[in-house]
C-alpha cells in the first residue's frame, strides 16, 4: 500500500530518545501502528487529537501534553493535499487546529501522503476553516466576500468544541497569504491551509518507490 510505504519511510527520521508529534487521519494511524514497532527507541508521543491519542496508548505508547514537553524535534501526519513547494491542506478529519499547534512546536514536519495527494495547486479538496459558533455566520459572509463557498460540516464538532466550514472555490496559487487573510477573520481560530509553516519533507507513496520532497 503506497500510504503504508510512506508511513514506513518516515521511521528513518526517528532518532533515539525522540518525544515524536503524531498527526490524525488514516495515514496517520498507519504510522501509529508501526511506531508500535519502535516505541523502544522514543521516549513517548504527544498527539494531535483524541482519537490518536487513544490508538498511541491503546499500543501501550506513551503520550504527552505539549505544555510539559516544549518544542518537539519531529511531528508526522499525513495531509489531503500537497505541492511540490510543501505546501499542505490539512484538517478533513477536523484536527486541524491541533495539527498546526504541534507543527508549529515541531522542529522537523514529515508529511506522509500516497501520490493521488499530490497537486499542482491546492482547493480541489475543500478547505476546512474552523470557527467560534457564534461567528460562523459573520465569518461565512467574510469567505463568500473572498470567493468562497462555505459549507457547514453538518454533526460535527471539533475536539476543542467548535464548527467546521468547508469551504470550496477559494483562489489558492498564494497559500501563505490566503492563510493569513482568513485567519485574520475574527472568529476564526485556524484555517487547514499549511503553507505559513509548510511540511520540511513530503514523502509520497508512488505504486513502484517511495519519493521524498
Amino acid at each position: 500500500m503506497m500510504k503504508r510505504a510512506a508511513a514506513q519511510a518516515a521511521l528513518d527520521h526517528i532518532e533515539l530518545g525522540d518525544i515524536v508529534g503524531v498527526g490524525t487521519g488514516s495515514t496517520a494511524n498507519l504510522f501509529i501502528e508501526l511506531l508500535a514497532g519502535i516505541k523502544g527507541k522514543i521516549d513517548g508521543t504527544v498527539a494531535s487529537s483524541i482519537e490518536s491519542e487513544r490508538r498511541l496508548r491503546e499500543l501501550n505508547i506513551p503520550v504527552f501534553d505539549l505544555n510539559r514537553t516544549g518544542p518537539l524535534p519531529i511531528y508526522v501526519d499525513g495531509a489531503d493535499e500537497a505541492t511540490v513547494n510543501r505546501h499542505l491542506i490539512k484538517g478533513g478529519g477536523g484536527a486541524l487546529t491541533r495539527e498546526k499547534i504541534v507543527a508549529a512546536a515541531s522542529k522537523k514536519f514529515v508529511c506522509i501522503v500516497d501520490e493521488s495527494k499530490i497537486v499542482d495547486v491546492l482547493g480541489a479538496f475543500p478547505l476546512p476553516v474552523e470557527v467560534i459558533p457564534l461567528a460562523r455566520s459573520q465569518i461565512a459572509r467574510e469567505i463568500i466576500s473572498m470567493g468562497g463557498l462555505p459549507e457547514i460540516r453538518a454533526g460535527f464538532t471539533t475536539d476543542n468544541g467548535n464548527e467546521i466550514l468547508d469551504v470550496r472555490n477559494l483562489d489558492l496559487i498564494d497559500p501563505p497569504d490566503v492563510e493569513g487573510q482568513l485567519n485574520d477573520i475574527a472568529g476564526v481560530v485556524t484555517n487547514g491551509i499549511f503553507a505559513r509553516r509548510p511540511a520540511d519533507i513530503v514523502i509520497v507513496g508512488r505504486a513502484d518507490n517511495v519519493e521524498q520532497l
